[in-house]
């Protein structure tokens, strides 16, 4: 038996480099930290120098506001910090760093070489150095320009079992770059410059508009990504939520272009993440992970940063209110995704003229094919405009005609009131033409119309009875008819099985499970959600429960996992979607098998018809399963197959 030991303080030293384990992880810890106090100094450009991906040496500079020379000595010892100094400012803090370790603990596994000045004079500046030993550190005088450098050599030089689990040159310097990457997208109010081994690799200049975020963000995370991406900023209840969301066709394989602050600080949090997810759930492919960068912005005093020592994660007060403000708000900026053109689209009159010198008989449109708005209709566009009466009547006697015995579908054509939304969409349906086989064929989009075309244009054929080809404005148009159908026959399902009150079944035999006593105290307080949910559970003890009613849909599901889960789900988060997503599984089943299926022969009504309504859809872009519905190629993409122009 090992004998008691006396209890005894540690050595400054050993205390520096058991705090250093949780603050320095590799040389990519260094540079955070590093940075962060060159952001809370006030910075407008910093510098990050790094040799060997950091394990030889570690450069941070900046113009921040220095640090005085009686500070330097201070600045290395633990818990010692100028952004804090009682339980008000702890409860409000606003600066990304606070806990006063982390130069301490850079300086107990390093060589350690800090240089500052807070004067304009470059040569009042003083130096400070501490190298992995229990020594007093030394100052003394170095100029340098107002603003701080820091460097940090030799990473892990005294600590060989942490040296050791250093990886690869290129690895660790993949970390580095992934953490400069956070950085400069933090604040883009700042310069940020990033050099490897004496080579420039990125050199940001600040920025103050919205065109400069964008060229920022294209420089660190491409092109594509702002090409496939909403804007949004949304308020509510004093939460602000603003930045850019991947579309759901422009995923990855793994969750790496995925940054999400609160407040300007990067949080990578399990509330946060959950509600993301759950407002991707019906349009990304199995697999797949969204890319956004999303800004959140709360009152500092109602989100506690100090619940974890790098930082990372983060807990709101009202953990349901954000959970649910970010979800309703990506889910409805998703859900109003449509293959649209608006004016915005258009060209401008110096494009249309470039690009009738390449082929003036082309009609074009130029911008993306996917817009975040529904598409305006003009008032001014009357049926004196339009013979809208008139044209809406010959076109459902037409497909009547052809179709006597034809139940009402979805992609049966509606007639409506003149001057309303579906009417004005209607009349712009080509009249009836036939069977693909017969021998007249489907008539193309007349010139004088091209700038009146719907978004998804007007079908011309079909295509192994699979897709639909369409003509639009700018070009051809690809559509897999089955995908879109069951997401339009989906949509629809959803909306009538959510609209109102769930069908609920009674159970003849209540089922009882057992549950903690958090699971009980939870089942009560959220017994009305439960109710809306369609599901009556009743505390039967202090660790019993009864589910004595489910949803139709479920009534011949195994209840008690499902329960189980939700339960888990509102303790945690605050609100679950497990019954919901139970329900809509089996409503994207019946979709799918309620949907026009492959090598069926449809005709050019009911071809527009699907196309009309795949416009008025949300999330049609992407079947119930995720994967993409359409595809649109323009007429530079056309002119560039057959070497058209060159």
């Amino acid at each position: 038996m090992t004998p008691s030991r006396r209890i005894h303080i540690l050595n400054p030293r050993l205390a520096n480099q058991i705090a250093a384990g949780e603050v320095v992880e590799r040389p990519a810890s260094v540079v955070k930290e590093l940075a962060e106090n060159a952001i809370d100094a006030g910075s407008q450009r910093i510098e990050v120098e790094l040799e060997n991906g950091g394990a030889r040496l570690i450069r941070v500079r900046d113009n921040g506001s220095g640090i005085a020379e009686d500070d330097l000595p201070l600045a290395l010892s633990r818990h010692a910090t100028s952004k804090i100094e009682s339980l008000k400012d702890l409860e409000g803090v606003a600066s990304l760093g606070f806990r006063g370790e982390a130069l301490a603990s850079i300086s107990s596994v390093s060589r350690l070489e800090l240089v500052s000045n807070t004067d304009a004079d470059p040569q009042q500046g003083w130096r400070v150095v501490a190298e992995g030993r229990e020594m007093e550190p030394r100052v003394s005088p170095a100029p340098h320009p107002q603003g701080t450098s820091v460097c940090v050599r030799d990473l892990f030089f005294n600590t060989p079992a942490r040296r050791k689990f250093l990886r690869t040159e290129k690895t660790e310097f993949g970390h580095v770059e992934e953490t400069f990457r956070r950085l400069a997208l933090s604040r883009y109010d700042i310069g940020w410059t990033l050099r490897h081994n004496q080579k420039t690799l990125h050199q940001l200049r600040s920025v103050e508009d919205a065109a400069g975020r964008e060229r920022r963000i294209a420089s660190l995370l491409g092109a594509k990504f702002l090409d496939h991406a909403l804007h949004l900023d949304i308020e509510a209840s004093g939460l602000r939520l603003w930045g850019w969301v991947g579309l759901p066709t422009h995923s990855r394989a793994q969750a790496d272009h995925q940054y999400f602050f609160v407040n300007g600080r990067v949080v990578r949090d399990r509330l946060v993440a959950h509600a993301i997810r759950q407002a991707y759930r019906d349009v990304l492919f199995h697999g797949r992970h969204p890319v956004f960068v999303l800004y959140l912005e709360v009152d500092p005093s109602v989100v506690d940063v100090n619940v974890h020592p790098t930082k990372h994660e983060v807990r709101f007060r009202d953990g349901r209110l954000v959970h649910d403000f970010l979800f309703s708000s990506l889910h409805r900026a998703l859900g109003e995704v449509r293959p649209n053109a608006t004016a915005a689209d258009s060209p401008t009159p110096e494009a249309q003229q470039s690009e009738a010198t390449e082929d003036e008989t082309a009609p074009r449109l130029t911008g993306p094919a996917w817009q975040q708005q529904p598409m305006a209709l003009r008032s001014s566009e009357t049926s004196d405009r339009y013979p809208g009466a008139e044209r809406v009547r010959q076109f459902m006697a037409g497909y009547r005609a052809l179709h006597p015995e034809h139940e009402e579908s979805l992609l049966t054509p509606q007639a409506a009131a003149p001057g309303t939304e579906a009417a004005e969409v209607a009349v712009r349906e080509r009249p009836p033409q036939g069977y693909l086989g017969e021998t007249t064929p489907a008539q193309p989009l007349p010139e004088d119309d091209a700038t009146q075309a719907p978004p998804l244009g007007y079908a011309v054929a079909q295509l192994h009875g699979v897709y639909i080809l369409s003509q639009t404005a700018r070009g051809l148009v690809v559509v897999d008819m089955h995908a879109a159908h069951e997401r339009i026959v989906y949509e629809r399902m959803k909306t009538q099985v959510h609209g109102g009150a769930l069908d609920a079944q009674p159970l003849l035999v209540p089922v009882s499970m057992a549950a903690s006593r958090a699971e009980v105290e939870t089942a009560e307080a959220e017994r009305d959600a439960f109710v809306r949910l369609g599901v009556e559970l009743d505390v039967a003890g202090p660790e019993t429960l009864l589910v004595r009613q489910v949803p139709a849909l479920l009534a011949d599901a195994d209840v008690e996992p499902l329960i189980r889960d939700m339960l888990g789900d509102l303790e945690r988060y605050g609100r679950s979607d497990r019954l919901e997503a139970r329900i809509n599984t089996l409503l994207s089943t019946m979709a799918c098998h309620g949907s026009v299926r492959a090598n069926r022969r449809l005709t050019i009504a009911e071809m527009n018809a699907l196309l009309r309504d795949m416009e008025r859809t949300e999330r049609s872009g992407q079947c119930n399963h995720g994967r993409p519905t359409w595809t649109e190629m323009s007429m530079r993409e056309l002119d560039k197959l057959f070497l058209r122009g060159q």
